[in-house]
């Protein structure tokens, strides 16, 4: 009777044991469940991004000649005004020279035609010469001024293109890729800009919105401005998996919804003092609200079938229901946070789902004496050991 009594036991333990999270608890019918309410989460979104400078400036050459000398190197840090290429100067240079020559020659023609022109006022006033002759010499006069200033503007043009020969960064950045080398033949229609000037001190992290997304942020903000200004910090998961050292904010949204994919473009500025991100990198920006009343589920609780989720929701009566429940596409890998098919107040099965059937009457306990039952049946297993 006592051996009989010892396998009873045993067995008992070994029931107790082996249903864990999932069978009852009991030949009792005994199930934990837990009443629904609410609690603060923290809702993640995920977008892809591309990660530009805050200027990012093409450099491209605005006259035609030789590349002579590059004075830079791939990725270096440049200030504004910093030299990066010179262009063969030689005919440029010759351009200049011929523009000061006709500059002099006509600054010579002017003064000769302004002498004649104050010798023939006064030889009109002593009536030597007539109304025509002093006209001519007027107009002689006035041509000769034209004649300097359209000498003077081919000078400064000229000028101009000689200093186009000396290609300079236009802001503060670092050097992109240089595809032209010392000996190539550039002009303004080239294909490839020299190289590219990004100013990454701060970086633009470029990603996209859906429609709906954004119409539900401007209502609930009460328009655009104010809710750029009140969205809260994005951060920036990197292309390794590690996520940046710093927040960034949300500075820009496009004003257009784009027809093809019908999603708005949307600018985070991420600050970058050790330069670690670079322009025309990739990544995705993580985007965390928080929920003070939300209605979290762990996934150890439901059953999923068919691309649907479902949990035990247990009747006043104590009969369980299957109840297929809508949850948010984000988690956080153990638990859901639903949107609808339960609600605050009611209680559902948290283990042994896998056992039950819709309709089937159990015994509901407490979590707490769920995990008590499981640790008195793993010590009498171990005492029987």
């Amino acid at each position: 009777m006592k051996k009989n009594k010892m396998l009873l036991i045993a067995a008992t333990a070994a029931l107790l044991v082996s249903c864990g999270n999932k069978g009852a608890m009991t030949g009792d019918n005994s199930y934990p469940v837990q009443t629904v309410s609410p609690q603060s989460a923290t809702l993640q979104s995920t977008y892809p991004a591309v990660i530009r400078g805050i200027q990012d400036v093409e450099i491209r050459p605005k006259v035609s000649g030789f590349i002579t000398k590059i004075c830079v190197k791939e990725g270096q840090t440049v200030k504004a005004g910093e030299l990066l290429f010179v262009i063969d100067n030689v005919t440029y240079e010759a351009a200049v020279r011929q523009a000061q020559a006709s500059v002099n020659t006509a600054s010579a023609q002017l003064n000769t035609a302004k002498l004649t022109y104050e010798n023939s006022k006064k030889l009109f006033a002593n009536k030597v010469i007539g109304a025509y002759e002093m006209q001519s010499a007027q107009n002689s006069y006035e041509s000769a001024e034209a004649q300097l200033s359209q000498a003077k503007a081919a000078l400064v043009s000229a000028k101009e293109n000689l200093s186009f020969c000396y290609v300079k960064s236009p802001s503060n950045g670092v050097i992109g890729t240089l595809p032209y080398k010392v000996g190539a033949l550039v002009s303004s229609s080239s294909t490839q800009p020299l190289t590219t000037v990004s100013n990454i001190s701060t970086m633009e992290v470029y990603f996209s919105m859906n429609e709906k997304e954004m119409l539900e942020l401007s209502k609930t903000a009460g328009g655009m401005a104010d809710a750029i200004s009140k969205y809260p910090p994005v951060y920036l998961q990197l292309a390794d998996g590690t996520t940046y050292q710093h927040e960034g904010k949300v500075a820009k949204v496009s004003g257009v919804i784009d027809q093809t994919t019908g999603s708005v473009q949307v600018i985070a500025q991420f600050p970058n003092p050790e330069h670690l991100l670079k322009s025309g990198g990739s990544g995705s920006v993580v985007v965390k609200h928080t929920n003070n009343s939300a209605v979290v589920i762990p996934k150890s609780c439901t059953v999923e079938l068919q691309n649907k989720i479902f949990i035990y929701v247990v009747g006043n009566d104590n009969k369980v229901k299957y109840t297929e429940i809508t949850v948010e596409p984000q988690n956080d890998g153990n638990n859901y946070i639903v949107t609808g098919g339960i609600k605050a107040g009611e209680k559902y099965v948290t283990n042994g789902v896998t056992k039950l059937t819709d309709g089937a009457q159990i015994t509901p306990i407490t979590p707490e004496e769920y995990a008590k039952r499981i640790k008195q049946a793993e010590g009498m297993g171990a005492m029987q050991k």
